[in-house]
């Protein structure tokens, strides 16, 4: 008989076939609906527009248009469908979706490997979401390249790896083959540590990347290096986590018992997603950067800004700016996250809740060192 792990494995790989094929089978057979109004408008046109650094993608009966502003593209609605660059609240509840389905997919894939229980895996996998943010701005680069009339390095379509939400599964591949050899090293005695041995190759892709941007920002004009960004960045966002910790550990000792160290790992993760944002929009001309502010891409941060803007007064929002409580809120959701993760889900699913805890801590750090390092390099 077979054993219930086994059939949820095949139920999974059932609706994911499932899933697969009623979205192919509907673009082939209702493709405007399907495809042109669902999958090209909100998923995969603002990737193809974002890779060639266009404002947005209009796909009209005589074929594919990039436009390089807003109103243009507002114009270009009445004949065709538009797909914006970035998120809009359709493909961000769409890959919410995506992600939970597919961390059921890595807790079935852990499982086979006997992998994910220790809570070290978290701490090894911190440089792979250094990393998917770093390797981010590589695209970022590409696109001031083009901007400023030099061939990039790297263009459409390889680009599109290096773009939101596919660099998810880029970066996946590379972690997931660096924990594969990890194990492999470590069954044949090669390391005695599969979590060192798998946080140092993190530690090299990111390095690596971390390298090419230096490089840039040393040897070509459109892109230079603001050290105060990442001082202020990082330094906030690490006392604000600390603080959050030590002050849990002393009035609400509960609030870490179950996760430890890696709760400050989600509050850091966060933290740093916070605080890059506020630097972002509202900090650079104090802080001596040539860029009065960047805009905000993802759905919720634009919605903050946009309540904060009605809601408060003019007056002081020219003094704190207006993205302030976007950090409050992202420090709120990792403190409830940490709390949440009490001792009783560690002892009943382990390997789940680690799991969990690195889709948390990725969803915060991944974009946030984006930000962070988009900025430093003012591009």
């Amino acid at each position: 008989m077979e054993s219930e792990q086994v059939v949820s494995e095949r139920g999974w790989l059932a609706a994911f076939a499932a899933a697969l094929v009623a979205l192919v089978g509907g673009s082939v057979v209702a493709t405007e609906r399907v495809y042109d109004e669902f999958v090209w408008q909100y998923f995969w046109g603002p990737i193809y527009s974002d890779a060639n650094n266009a404002r947005c993608a209009v796909r009209t009966g005589e074929g594919t248009e990039l436009l390089g502003s807003t109103a243009a593209c507002q114009a270009a609605e009445a004949s065709g469908v538009v797909a914006y660059t970035g998120y809009s609240t359709v493909s961000t509840v769409g890959y919410m979706v995506v992600l939970v389905f597919m961390l059921a997919g890595v807790y079935f894939l852990l499982d086979r490997l006997d992998v994910g229980e220790d809570k070290r895996l978290f701490l090894s996998l911190v440089p792979f979401m250094l990393f998917g943010g770093a390797v981010r701005v590589v695209e970022d680069v590409t696109d001031a390249a083009a901007g400023a009339g030099v061939e990039p390095v790297i263009s459409y379509p390889l680009n599109v790896l290096f773009i939101s939400p596919v660099i998810y599964v880029t970066v996946f591949v590379i972690t997931l083959g660096a924990l594969l050899v990890s194990l492999r090293l470590e069954s044949q005695g090669v390391v005695e540590n599969r979590y060192r041995a798998m946080a140092g190759m993190g530690l090299g892709v990111l390095a690596l990347t971390l390298a090419y941007l230096f490089f840039v920002a040393a040897t070509r004009e459109y892109a230079e290096f603001y050290p105060q960004i990442l001082v202020v960045d990082l330094g906030l966002a690490s006392v604000l986590a600390y603080g959050i910790y030590v002050g849990a550990d002393r009035y609400e000792p509960e609030i870490n018992e179950g996760t430890g160290l890696v709760g400050l790992g989600i509050l850091w993760a966060h933290a740093v997603d916070g605080v890059a944002n506020v630097v972002a929009a509202d900090w650079l001309p104090e802080l001596g950067h040539p860029i009065d502010a960047y805009g905000a891409k993802h759905v919720a941060n634009r919605a903050i800004i946009g309540i904060t803007e009605t809601i408060q007064p003019s007056s002081v929002s020219a003094v704190i700016g207006t993205s302030w409580p976007f950090l409050v809120v992202k420090l709120a959701v990792a403190v409830g996250i940490v709390w949440l993760f009490d001792e009783h889900i560690f002892e009943e699913s382990p390997r789940y809740a680690v799991l969990l805890l690195v889709a948390a801590a990725a969803v915060g750090l991944g974009p946030g060192t984006r930000d962070m390092l988009r900025v430093t390099f003012a591009i």
